[in-house]
């Protein structure tokens, strides 16, 4: 079986490479840019293809003989439909490692496409959104019949330049939430609460994180807030939405913060291993039950290259039958129990 990293030289991709690798995994590497790839190739000793996903031909034809592909090149509202396409066209089976909930929405929106191909989607395979997600579909599965979900992450440590872009995305938007089964504004009397980590108590706001769509597709529960306790890294941005508003829409101000962010390092080996991430979650029934649930994992990123790497050898290997799947969908809401690192205090 052969797998692909798509946008294997950005700061999540080398973090795949190196553990699919340390893993005795041999993925083909593959971008836009040759130069970067040969020279990322011969560190790992590894086979590299250079295409663009705005050429379709060269993208189908860049896909051959792949079985699955890891797509780590953001944002993802620009890269994803086009690399679905590809898979769809040549049977090949997706994973990304999106956390935006309008691609999300997309992506599972083509599960027949998916069935009638032969193919796996599997968008968000990373830490957006598969730990929150087996966290939401542990608690829906110790209280059935839940009909409200709040989930709260605090992730605690600097951010990629990939995901500083996709935030960048998000400036002068409102937060959203699902209420009624449908996607909008975050209710007013729900834009922050205090949460009890499994580290200690914190004040958390709510935010437009990936499970407001993919927690829906895996519980059924119709009424979902995810709340953060947001990282120093990110409070600036936060000021800066509130500051710019509408404005930060504007396609020139877009362009000019995404060349600013993507400076950015990326946190060093040495911070994520001293960094851990904290996730709570509570449902609650039509009688006021409530179930609560904790998870702590590794730094956000490198339970990321964990996930992709496990998700895409079972794709590769053919263990998921084909569709468009949530991580819980796919793989079991007990596979984040399966990642380094990870411990989950169970449902009570």
């Amino acid at each position: 079986m052969t797998w692909m990293i798509y946008g294997a030289y950005g700061y999540t991709g080398r973090l795949v490479a190196a553990l699919a690798t340390e893993r005795d995994e041999l993925p083909v590497i593959a971008g836009r840019d040759g130069h970067r790839l040969r020279a990322l190739g011969e560190r790992f000793e590894l086979e590299h293809r250079t295409f663009d996903l705005s050429d379709p031909a060269a993208t189908r034809a860049a896909l051959e003989g792949v079985d699955a592909v890891a797509h780590c090149a953001g944002p993802f509202s620009a890269t994803a439909r086009p690399m679905v396409d590809a898979c769809l066209a040549t049977g090949t089976h997706y994973l990304d490692i999106t956390g935006e909930i309008d691609v999300f929405e997309a992506v599972l929106a083509r599960d027949d496409d998916a069935r009638r191909q032969g193919v796996v989607l599997l968008p968000g395979a990373g830490f957006d959104v598969v730990p929150s997600d087996c966290l939401a579909a542990l608690l829906a599965r110790a209280l059935p019949g839940a009909v409200r979900l709040e989930l709260a992450i605090r992730a605690g440590s600097s951010i990629s330049p990939g995901t500083a872009k996709t935030a960048m995305e998000s400036l002068g938007t409102a937060g959203r939430a699902r209420v009624g089964g449908v996607i909008g504004p975050i209710p007013a009397d729900r834009r922050r609460r205090t949460v009890d980590f499994a580290d200690g108590r914190a004040t958390t706001h709510a935010i437009a994180w990936g499970d407001v769509s993919t927690a829906y597709h895996s519980t059924g529960i119709g009424d979902i807030v995810v709340y953060a306790a947001l990282p120093a890294a990110v409070t600036p941005m936060m000021a800066l939405a509130q500051a710019a508003g509408p404005a930060a829409r504007n396609r020139l101000v877009q362009g000019t913060l995404k060349r600013l962010v993507g400076r950015l390092p990326g946190p060093t080996a040495e911070a994520r291993a001293k960094n851990q991430a904290q996730l709570w979650g509570e449902v609650t029934d039509a009688e006021g039950r409530t179930a609560k649930g904790r998870i702590t994992t590794l730094d956000p990123y490198d339970l990321t290259a964990d996930a992709v790497v496990r998700i895409a050898q079972r794709l590769a290997a053919g263990k998921v039958a084909p569709g468009a799947y949530t991580p819980s969908k796919a793989l079991g809401a007990d596979f984040v129990r399966e990642l380094d690192g990870t411990k989950v205090l169970d449902p009570d």
